[in-house]
């Protein structure tokens, strides 16, 4: 601040003020993993890979899966194309079942992209609407429709890289 601001400044005009990110004081924000894992971001870049791995053996419950579908706004035709699950059978699981391993490994590469996604584009709610835009890189399709394969997640990954770093194709 300049001698002549400090000099007029009244003692009860506020101050500006920065905002600054919560991570930076390790504050917990929640993120799609807290939806899989009922923990925040902070307590999920604890776990280990090794804790990852077991709650995808485990699997993880209908509910839970269901979730994260929504919060990313997947419809049960989009998330069941991803899974490799017809919808009816995703349908007629209860609630609470386990759901098998594959497709909890599925919803945590889901949960990593979108997590990805969302500190790229600032918002989760902007990489959503980028995912469901059919874009020229992917020849017209939409990031979202790639997603049925692990090759499709890695071409997202990689363009998300692109994007963060300003190089465009």
């Amino acid at each position: 601040m300049s001698e002549d601001k400090l000099h007029n400044f009244k003692h009860d005009e506020p101050l500006n003020v920065l905002s600054e990110p919560m991570i930076a004081y390790g504050l917990p924000k929640a993120n799609l993993f807290s939806v899989l894992f009922g923990t925040s971001a902070r307590q999920f870049n604890l776990m280990s890979d090794f804790d990852v791995l077991k709650t995808s053996r485990d699997g993880l419950p209908k509910h839970i899966l269901m979730a994260l579908a929504k919060k990313i706004s997947l419809t049960l035709q989009e998330f069941s194309n991803i899974m490799h699950i017809s919808e009816r059978t995703l349908q007629r699981y209860e609630d609470d079942t386990i759901i098998k391993t594959e497709y909890t490994e599925k919803a945590i590469e889901l949960a990593r992209l979108y997590t990805r996604g969302e500190e790229v584009f600032g918002s989760l709610d902007k990489f959503k609407l980028w995912m469901k835009t059919p874009l020229h890189v992917f020849k017209g399709e939409t990031p979202v429709s790639l997603l049925d394969t692990s090759i499709g997640f890695d071409m997202i990954f990689k363009e998300l890289g692109r994007i963060e770093y300003g190089i465009f194709a």
